[in-house]
């Protein structure tokens, strides 16, 4: 199933995707799409749903953040060897942890806002688990139990502020609209495999990455395995999971985005993101 929140910023309403790709109205079966909507059993409700005799949204509305009342973002550095080999890095050992603050989300098609005093903004296609029931220290053969669909994160960085002002990462991550997800939240029934996804990024019509899911140096599984040591992933927690070579940092010369720029990317089954830089 594929979950969509479609509306002006702050006040979207709930809908789904049907087979021939419009939105149905989900506004008389539940109140917003949160994590509550992710629980085994109201899962399942959903995928009850007859969604022909739901109402069909009219019009091309936009679509915003596809699951409400995020508690955090965990992301994952590093995790595909090509892209650590292209910024000089060695594959790290063990997965590479940073937080993107949550006011940084935003809707899969909304502006990228490049913030005051940024020079070196760049893109990151990405694939997150979103959790769908509260989970500690989990084991690696299960962990996939605790996912309760995916989606496509977009983890903006500057360059500059991620690695020239001292600290962590999460400084360069966290800037307004540095987090669209979506467009969907997709179900984990129509992604068996999370291994075994295709992600790309285009700049103005220019392929810049294309890469594999099985390529990453800690899949899914291990991922939510290894951070529910160190935190308690709660339901409608996001990991975002890495992203393959071709990011702009990755460039001889580095190949940042500038205003004006159109920035499109997308993951097999999950939909696609396209953003203006303002």
């Amino acid at each position: 199933m594929k979950l969509v929140r479609y509306g002006r910023p702050g006040a979207e309403k709930p809908g789904a995707i049907d087979a021939e790709g419009k939105i149905r109205d989900l506004s008389r079966v539940v109140e917003d799409i949160t994590p509550a909507a992710l629980t085994p059993a109201a899962l399942r409700r959903l995928r009850r749903l007859n969604l022909a005799r739901l109402p069909v949204v009219r019009g091309r509305p936009r679509l915003g953040c596809p699951l409400a009342g995020i508690g955090k973002m965990v992301c994952i550095g590093l995790n595909y060897t090509d892209h650590a080999a292209e910024v000089g890095r060695e594959a790290p050992k063990e997965p590479m942890l940073f937080i993107k603050a949550t006011s940084a989300i935003c809707g899969p098609d909304d502006p990228l806002v490049r913030p005051r005093g940024a020079v070196k903004l760049d893109y990151e296609v990405e694939l997150a688990a979103v959790i769908g029931r509260d989970a500690r220290y989990v084991d690696e053969a299960d962990a996939l139990r605790y996912v309760g669909g995916y989606c496509l994160v977009n983890d903006v960085s500057e360059r500059e502020f991620q690695m020239e002002h001292g600290g962590t990462t999460t400084k360069g991550k966290s800037a307004d609209t540095f987090g669209p997800v979506g467009p969907w939240l997709v179900t984990t029934d129509e992604v068996p495999d999370p291994q075994a996804l295709e992600l790309w990024t285009r700049v103005n019509g220019e392929r810049r990455q294309h890469g594999k899911t099985a390529n990453m140096l800690f899949s899914v599984r291990a991922l939510v395995a290894y951070v529910s040591r160190f935190m308690s992933l709660r339901a409608g927690d996001l990991i975002s999971t890495g992203t393959p070579a071709g990011v702009g940092h990755g460039h001889k010369p580095p190949r940042y985005l500038q205003p004006g720029d159109v920035v499109e990317m997308g993951i097999t089954g999950l939909g696609t993101q396209r953003h203006k830089v303002t």
